[in-house]
């Protein structure tokens, strides 16, 4: 297969940066096809660990990266994690990397309406990073945002910069909060234009030209199936869609078939606030966070710990129309004497194998569990299939057989050789 997608099967953090670096190598080019900078990748090469929230993992690797329309972009947020990459001897330049011309652009005042946002929501609050990734997708949507193809003509844009200013400042007003400044947002504009110009281009046609080649392409998604805008657990998602469909509108690819492959923990972890099945408010749950380290990369807040749950991971399986599965952080699971996974939901007296829409029905949720012996030795670093312990085997297949899912990755350590290969996606 030419192109390969990779998406969370979660809430995000599965470990697709592990993957999506080790899967590079065969790559000929990796593009990000939505998401912004609020969501990050972590890749460990030996002692250095590369932070990623806007860069395709691919650029650690030297490999063509591309950012598609569907991100949206926040500039200053790119110029300083390029200089980060920089510092650690990755070169990044016009000819590796490329961004989308359509590409919408975050703005620092996003970063104030996502702050307003969360403060009117009072207890309901949604938990997000504050990145002014949501606001700038509405503005998307309401056609008024600014493009990184605008920043060419600076007569257009200082009137484009006007009339979004005229749309947000009553509400500024109303808050009695500081109005915006047509004259400052222009001139930070102008000033950043002269560094993010230079990776300006129609990257539908790099894509669509490379497939014609027969070039191998990476698809990196950001954050998990669990919180696509649609499909998630609404409202408590994030504001871009997150499946392997995306891919197509985010990007400029036209008709193509892809291997989809889902990256999905052995338990389950979720940042933020929402529903979330099997959750552990107990020493287990705790022990999984530490042995994990489950920090957000981005924000650094602390991540809920659970169960396995083949009943969510079955279903983003369905609607990403995956192919297998990638488990990261088996290791994790090593000390523990019982594991269970959560096969099936019992709604009062109803017994279901699927995620409702609605957030009542989700409150109700009993997750039904089977519970298995661990194997109570390391995986660490394995790298072949007979080498794991007999019982993380039987795990492992449990997890095949409930999702419907074959697994052919597994992760064993954060380092690329921790890796067992048992069908290669390319």
């Amino acid at each position: 297969m030419s192109n390969v997608t990779i998406v969370g099967t979660q809430w995000g953090d599965e470990g697709k940066g592990k993957i999506v670096d080790w899967l590079s190598e065969k790559a000929d080019l990796v593009v990000r096809f939505q998401g912004g900078n609020n969501a990050g990748h972590t890749i460990q090469i030996k002692d250095k660990i590369y932070k990623l929230s806007l860069l395709p993992s691919g650029i650690v690797r030297k490999k063509i990266s591309v950012i598609g329309n569907g991100v949206v972009l926040d500039p200053w947020a790119l110029k300083e994690e390029i200089a980060s990459v920089k510092k650690k001897g990755i070169k990044v330049d016009p000819k590796i990397l490329y961004i989308a011309e359509n590409t919408t652009l975050v703005l620092p005042f996003y970063k104030d309406i996502d702050s307003l946002n969360e403060s009117l929501r009072g207890k309901n609050i949604i938990g997000t990073t504050k990145r002014g990734i949501g606001p700038a997708y509405e503005d998307k949507v309401g056609r008024r945002c600014i493009r990184l193809c605008d920043l060419k003509n600076k007569k257009k844009l200082r009137i484009k910069v006007q009339s979004l200013v005229e749309y947000h400042n009553p509400r500024f007003k109303y808050h009695n909060k500081k109005l915006l400044s047509t004259k400052d947002i222009y001139n930070s504009l102008v000033k950043i234009s002269n560094f993010i110009n230079q990776y300006s281009y129609p990257v539908w046609k790099l894509i669509n030209e490379s497939m014609k080649k027969n070039k191998k392409i990476l698809f990196e998604g950001a954050q998990g199936s669990l919180l696509d805008i649609d499909f998630g657990t609404h409202p408590f998602v994030t504001s871009s869609n997150t499946l392997s469909g995306q891919i197509y509108s985010g990007t400029g690819l036209g008709n193509s078939s892809n291997y989809v492959l889902g990256i999905t923990k052995a338990y389950t972890t979720r940042v933020g606030s929402g529903p979330f099945p099997t959750e552990l408010k107990n020493s287990i749950g705790e022990f999984l966070g530490k042995q994990g380290n489950e920090f957000g990369t981005v924000t650094n807040r602390k991540r809920r710990c659970g169960w396995f749950d083949a009943v969510l991971v079955n279903q983003t399986k369905i609607l990403n129309g995956l192919n297998s599965l990638a488990i990261t952080k088996l290791d994790v699971l090593d000390k523990l004497e019982n594991i269970k996974i959560c096969s099936g939901y019992r709604i009062n007296k109803k017994i279901i194998n699927y995620f409702p829409a609605d957030e009542h029905s989700q409150s109700l949720i009993k997750p039904i569990y089977i519970s298995l012996p661990g194997w109570k030795s390391s995986t660490v670093g394995i790298k072949r299939w007979d080498k794991l312990p007999a019982k993380a085997k039987k795990y492992l297949k449990t997890i095949e057989k409930l999702t419907n899912c074959k697994i052919t990755v597994i992760s064993t350590s954060p380092e690329r050789n921790g890796t067992i290969l048992l069908e290669s996606p390319f």
